[in-house]
């Protein structure tokens, strides 16, 4: 397949710009602006793959062995591309259809995520920032999560059936025998830095340290929790749930581990900050035996999810069998 009209005008445009330049800026915007894939009529440049990876890069930089950190960037930023890759053809095919989000469209999907989130758009939008991201970014991945699932309602929902066999067989394999697993019924409290600078991680590590004494020393922990987490969770008391050991993650578990109901863990440090746990209760029994008709629309819910994310990713592969592709990183 020839190589797209666009590029060479794209190339030809950034020439031009680059013209215009001293020698040191010369080599400044190479490495900002170049190429770094052609995605049939469209590119991908180095500035494109830096804002969609920024957090992830400078979260290696930060805590990668030093002798890993070069190897860890380049698997990182290849993953990026290629995940650009896909939402670009995404898009495409969309363009294609005729398919399009408009702004009201975004505006109602994020005042539904808030509303579920109990808070206002002010905290919301706080919460997002302490988090590394910002409101422009934030809307254009609500965008492309609902340009995607339109795409997903005109081409690829009627593929997928989930039969009356296939939900009798999951629940038998799953539900037929009673299943007991260790449960956990957690309270947390997050401590995050607002700038990367070491003064805002001391005064973080500072603060997490303040309520920790606090909490040991007997204080309410919810209490604590509502006056003093960064967290969403602190307006209820740092309560997040009861959480099976399986769906834990890594510094959840060696936070609780060894610790009996009414404990309180050591600090935590994450990579945006530093978190504790308080242990209410443990060794509950989860996911007790139920009948084939109880449980029957949930595992339907279930099975066709999955199916529809199989299909998704077999569909982004058949466009990208049919694209035009050239990585240049």
């Amino acid at each position: 397949m020839s190589v797209p009209v666009k590029f060479f005008i794209y190339l030809l445009g950034a020439v031009l710009s680059l013209l215009m330049f001293s020698p040191a800026a010369l080599v400044r915007a190479e490495m900002v602006d170049r190429i770094v894939a052609i995605v049939n009529d469209d590119v991908i440049t180095f500035t494109d793959l830096n804002r969609e990876g920024d957090a992830l890069f400078r979260r290696i930089t930060q805590e990668a062995p030093p002798e890993q950190v070069e190897r860890t960037l380049l698997k990182a930023r290849e993953e990026i591309l290629s995940n650009l890759i896909d939402k670009l053809i995404v898009a495409q095919r969309a363009k294609k259809l005729g398919i399009s989000v408009e702004n009201p469209e975004v505006d109602n999907a994020i005042r539904i995520i808030i509303e579920r989130n109990k808070t206002t758009p002010e905290k919301f939008w706080q919460q997002m920032t302490l988090m590394g991201s910002n409101e422009q970014d934030y809307r254009e991945i609500i965008r492309s999560q609902i340009l995607q699932e339109k795409l997903i309602d005109y081409e690829i929902r009627s593929r997928v059936v989930v039969t009356e066999e296939r939900i009798r067989e999951f629940y038998e394999k799953n539900y037929a025998q009673k299943m007991q697993e260790e449960a956990y019924h957690i309270l947390q409290m997050g401590f995050v830095w607002k700038e990367n600078t070491q003064a805002a991680k001391d005064d973080a590590r500072r603060r997490a340290e303040e309520t920790h004494q606090q909490a040991l020393a007997g204080q309410d922990f919810r209490s604590l929790a509502q006056q003093s987490s960064d967290l969403p969770s602190a307006k209820d008391g740092g309560d997040i749930g009861v959480f099976k050991k399986s769906e834990m993650a890594a510094h959840m578990k060696a936070g609780l581990s060894g610790l009996q109901a009414g404990q309180i863990s050591a600090i935590q440090e994450m990579p945006a900050g530093y978190q504790f746990f308080k242990l209410l209760s443990d060794r509950g029994e989860v996911g007790l035996q139920a009948t084939y008709e109880s449980v029957k629309e949930q595992i339907r819910q279930r099975l066709y999810e999955e199916a529809m994310n199989s299909q998704f990713h077999k569909w982004v592969k058949e466009l990208r069998d049919q694209a035009y592709i050239k990585k240049i990183l």
